[in-house]
């Protein structure tokens, strides 16, 4: 599990409990021989946290300037993007989808992250578009840190 991923879930989880609110985030082990669909799911009674995020991480200290659907994402051996297959978990299992896409920017710079909603990426991916620059992504709702986590208030209250 990518430290990305880790803090995600421990974020949810806390926001869960600061807020009240019936839900859990996890993420499913991943194992060599199996296929993993998303990096974090959130169960919750309630439907707006009835989730499944797919995370990414950059780093645009070391000159990414994008999240490109071909080089972040993966094609299975059948040749189903990933991007497909998530979709389609969605669509089966009733969650709301997000890409969470972290921008680490270096030694000594704050970390943030953006959370995008499914559908947007699959309009894109859909138009064949190559994926988000770094400043496309800075349009998405912003989850920033704050002592030592990500906050969640801002893109679930």
């Amino acid at each position: 599990m990518s430290e990305f991923e880790r803090e995600l879930v421990k974020s949810f989880n806390i926001f869960f409990s600061e807020h009240g609110i019936n839900g859990i985030a996890y993420r499913i082990k991943q194992h060599r021989f199996s296929a993993q669909i998303l990096d974090v799911l959130v169960d919750s009674l309630d439907p707006k946290y009835y989730l499944g995020v797919e995370c990414k991480s950059i780093s645009t200290d070391k000159g990414a300037c994008a999240l490109y659907f071909t080089q972040h994402f993966s094609v299975d051996k059948g040749g189903v993007h990933q991007i497909a297959k998530i979709d389609e978990f969605l669509k089966k299992s009733g969650r709301r989808g997000y890409l969470a896409t972290e921008l680490r920017k270096g030694s000594g710079r704050a970390r943030i992250a953006h959370l995008i909603e499914w559908n947007e990426v699959m309009k894109r991916f859909k138009s064949n578009q190559l994926g988000f620059s770094v400043s496309e992504l800075n349009d998405f709702t912003v989850i920033r840190r704050k002592d030592g986590r990500y906050k969640l208030d801002e893109a679930f209250i």
